[in-house]
């Protein structure tokens, strides 16, 4: 059911379900786009569908496959992924009235990383963030090798609340400390054409990083948690 609209950056620099036919993801290309000024708050959501599939699970135990140790950072010595290690695209998803957005972050080096805990959101020059997490922690820590993916969703706006059009997401990366780096600056990541502009309101919230697409949209659609 997955929709949307893909684009993978290494971008520049700001201030700082298991549904049964959800399945968006992402083709990436690095991009260094900014944003742009903000379409209007009734932009729609893209309708173009990504093109990969969620990941399969991976074999415990090595490093690279995602489950290097529990959700508060385990036993893994794995270093943390940062801007020069990932490509970053973002996505929609069909009939969801744009109030979510899925990240899929690729590994495009030679080397392992660990994307720890959630991503530090904001919106470009919009709103600041980082926004809060929500659901969860994964059973295992999101550790991807070179050309593996991890994914996070991000809710954006319940009916009813008012609401800010935003062009681009704000990215950052935590270290195995919860809460670390919040004085690193996130970088924007412009959305892409097909996906216009979306609307965030004062409550959204990210997902923890997660190698399995399908947890994430079962916290996204499935629990509710969204709705809390």
């Amino acid at each position: 059911m997955a929709v949307a609209a893909l684009l993978s950056t290494t971008a520049c620099q700001s201030d700082d379900g298991k549904g049964d036919a959800q399945k968006p993801g992402a083709s990436a290309t690095p991009s260094s786009a900014t944003p742009s000024s903000a379409a209007p708050s009734s932009a729609p959501p893209s309708t173009t569908p990504p093109t990969t599939s969620a990941p399969k699970p991976s074999k415990p135990g090595k490093p690279g496959n995602g489950n290097g140790g529990d959700g508060d950072g385990g036993t893994t010595t794995v270093a943390a992924c940062n801007d020069n290690d990932l490509s970053i695209a973002t996505s929609a998803w069909r009939q969801d009235s744009g109030q979510h957005l899925l990240i899929t972050a690729t590994n495009f080096t030679d080397k392992a990383c660990t994307l720890y805990h959630y991503p530090r959101i904001g919106f470009g020059a919009k709103i600041d963030g980082p926004i809060p997490a929500m659901g969860p922690k994964p059973k295992a820590i999101a550790t991807i090798g070179p050309k593996q993916k991890a994914y996070a969703g991000l809710f954006l706006f319940r009916g009813g609340e008012q609401t800010v059009a935003v062009e681009a997401v704000s990215i950052g990366y935590q270290d195995r400390a919860l809460g670390s780096n919040d004085d690193v600056a996130m970088l924007d990541v412009s959305f892409p054409k097909e996906l216009g502009a979306l609307n965030v309101g004062p409550n959204a919230k990210t997902t923890y990083w997660n190698r399995d697409l399908r947890a994430v949209e079962d916290i996204l659609f499935r629990s509710g948690a969204s709705g809390s």
